[in-house]
């Protein structure tokens, strides 16, 4: 039964058990404006036997329904009519679709605040065979990459399970085969329609082809919005891999910082500037880490028009040529040296005899009972011009030298069972001993910390006289380079820490964004790829920003997590009508749409009730 129990204010559909109520919640919008919102409320008893009422779904503003529902029964309870004739059975409302919402809400709202919407309209030609703008598709490859990970053919599925639309609220809705169509088809194994796949792998194309007209706007806007501090900029790089054969010409065997080093891979270098990706850069697999400063920098010069900056590197970008180039730019540099690839480093934290300077405890190891220090000197360098700084790292010191000795032990382990078996009688020749050792010290960096002899049949092992008391200086150190002339030494371990920020955005691009393992098989898919995967991480960190600084303390994977409890649901109401509604989400939800500053949870009503693009 559903009856009137308070004009105006409260209603009750008594839908067989539990009891639900139409509730009418008073809102107000600004000083002259006040609106009523439609609840459908649950009421229910606890484990107290107390009553307890639950929003099960919110129908939207009073005013928007009494105007759409002409012929149903809820019109006149809206307008206050006689409860008497306003029987409904139960089967007359329900809901009918329900999708997530909120992640892709949050997506819109960060690509509109980054400007990338009327870049893409601006740079993209309008094309009569596009029903949708690029900027709307590029946002439904972005967005599925943010919030769902996976390939254009499991984007079909996603398009099932959120509610994704276009600037005009025209859905996307996935477009399958049917099996007649797979049967005929060369990839019967695909069920996503092939008219849908051209459409991503199109869209791939047209946003790849305006990539550094993008990222050049998207640096114009940051630095504007953010007042970015364009003179240090911070550069890193890693390898991702394919699965089967990859591109021709860019995927190639090298260096794996994903343990593949059996899969063809291509390198990609990140550009952060204030925490923010402001450039990325896709080399062949085989490149040398080196190799690919100089492209680095000549971007940053052309396109960017960075006349001064100071470039923070790892170790891996350290070559003459290369500290070269930028002292020939007029650019600086803060650098990491490699512990064992020149002598003259060890000789610096031989050096480090000084008293030590103190630096301030970052975030992560203030939170721990006894925070680790790091200390750090400056030491007179081998060349004019050059300040080196030795720095020692509690933290470092107590991890290098758990793995030291996490090594030796296995090492030590075999050393013994290739004395047995020399003692046993079971190896004798000299020549086989020796290539025996060697072996042994080949694995777990053994050469670093044992020595071995053989003579008169008898061996025996010993830690290295000059290797292993060299490997106890090397824990806990590292040396950092530079050139700039007021910068102290705090600040110069400030800023190659910060270095780590590039390392948690790779950890980000391919373990949050997924961005590997990639599938495709031409050079300009495999960019398009890693290009959306990019979008996607900024505007991950665009979230992760909003809510820092809001000082809600959830993470960017977090947040959207939350965001799926906003909900788009379609209600049939019985007389033929079908009402559009948004649930408000759990309160970690509404949290993040404060942050986000989203106050407005509609999808944009499309031209025609119901319409959909592909």
């Amino acid at each position: 039964m559903l009856a009137r129990i308070f004009a105006g204010t409260w209603f009750i559909v008594r839908l067989a058990n539990p009891i639900m109520f139409l509730r009418v919640v008073r809102a107000t919008v600004s000083e002259s404006v006040k609106r009523e919102y439609v609840r459908v409320v649950e009421a229910y008893r606890d484990r107290d036997g107390k009553t307890r009422h639950r929003t099960v779904i919110n129908l939207g503003r009073r005013d928007v329904l009494a105007e759409h529902l002409d012929l149903g029964k809820l019109r006149h309870l809206l307008h206050g009519d006689a409860a008497g004739d306003d029987r409904v059975a139960h089967k007359d409302i329900g809901a009918v679709g329900a999708w997530d919402w909120g992640p892709l809400l949050a997506a819109r709202r960060m690509w509109s605040d980054l400007g990338l919407d009327t870049t893409l309209d601006q740079l993209a030609r309008p094309d009569r065979r596009e029903a949708v703008r690029l900027s709307d598709r590029a946002l439904v490859l972005v967005a599925n990459r943010l919030t769902a990970p996976a390939s254009e053919h499991a984007l079909a599925q996603w398009l099932e399970s959120d509610f994704v639309c276009d600037r005009c609220g025209r859905r996307f809705i996935a477009a399958w085969r049917d099996d007649a169509e797979r049967q005929a088809s060369r990839t019967p194994r695909v069920r996503v329609a092939a008219r849908q796949l051209q459409q991503w792998y199109r869209t791939l194309d047209q946003l790849l082809a305006c990539k550094a007209q993008v990222e050049s706007a998207l640096f114009v806007r940051l630095r504007d919005l953010f007042s970015l501090q364009v003179d240090m900029v911070f550069y890193d790089l890693t390898s991702t891999y394919f699965e089967g054969r990859g591109p021709i010409e860019m995927g190639a065997h090298g260096h794996s910082r994903d343990g593949k080093p059996r899969n063809p891979q291509v390198l990609v270098g990140l550009v952060l500037v204030d925490g923010w990706p402001i450039a990325h850069h896709v080399f062949e697999g085989n490149r040398r880490d080196a190799k690919t400063v100089p492209d680095v920098l000549r971007d940053l010069e052309q396109r960017f028009g960075l006349k001064r900056i100071v470039f923070v590197g790892d170790r891996g970008m350290v070559t003459s040529q290369n500290l070269e180039d930028l002292r020939g730019n007029g650019h600086g540099y803060i650098v990491g040296r490699n512990r064992r690839r020149s002598g003259e480093v060890f000789d610096y934290i031989q050096s480090a005899t000084g008293p030590w300077i103190e630096c301030p405890v970052g975030i992560t190891a203030r939170e721990k009972a006894t925070p680790p220090k790091t200390l750090v000197q400056e030491v007179v360098a081998q060349e004019p011009g050059v300040r080196v700084f030795v720095v020692h790292s509690e933290e470092r010191l107590a991890y290098e030298r758990a793995q030291r000795i996490k090594a030796m032990d296995r090492v030590r382990t075999r050393l013994e069972k290739l004395q047995r078996r020399i003692v046993d009688g079971r190896l004798k020749a000299a020549e086989k001993v020796g290539a025996a050792a060697t072996r042994v010290l080949a694995r777990n960096h053994g050469h670093r910390y044992y020595d071995w002899s053989y003579d008169d049949g008898v061996f025996r092992f010993f830690e290295h006289p000059v290797h292993f008391a060299r490997e106890q200086a090397y824990e806990g150190k590292y040396v950092i380079q530079t050139e700039e002339p007021n910068l102290s030494a705090v600040d110069a371990v400030r800023l190659y820490k910060e270095l780590s920020e590039v390392e948690r955005s790779f950890a980000n691009l391919k373990d949050v964004i997924d961005m590997r393992p990639i599938y495709h098989q031409t050079d300009e898919r495999v960019q398009a790829h890693i290009f959306v995967a990019a979008l996607a991480f900024l505007l991950h960190r665009a979230i992760e920003k909003k809510l820092k600084a809001t000082r809600l303390d959830l993470s960017a994977t977090e947040a959207l997590r939350a965001l799926r409890s906003v909900r788009v649901v379609d209600i049939d109401l019985g007389n033929g009508t079908t009402k559009r509604s948004v649930t408000r989400g759990t309160q970690r939800a509404a949290s993040v749409l404060r942050a986000l500053a989203i106050t407005d949870l509609d999808p944009p009503n499309p031209p025609q009730p119901g319409q959909t693009v592909m």
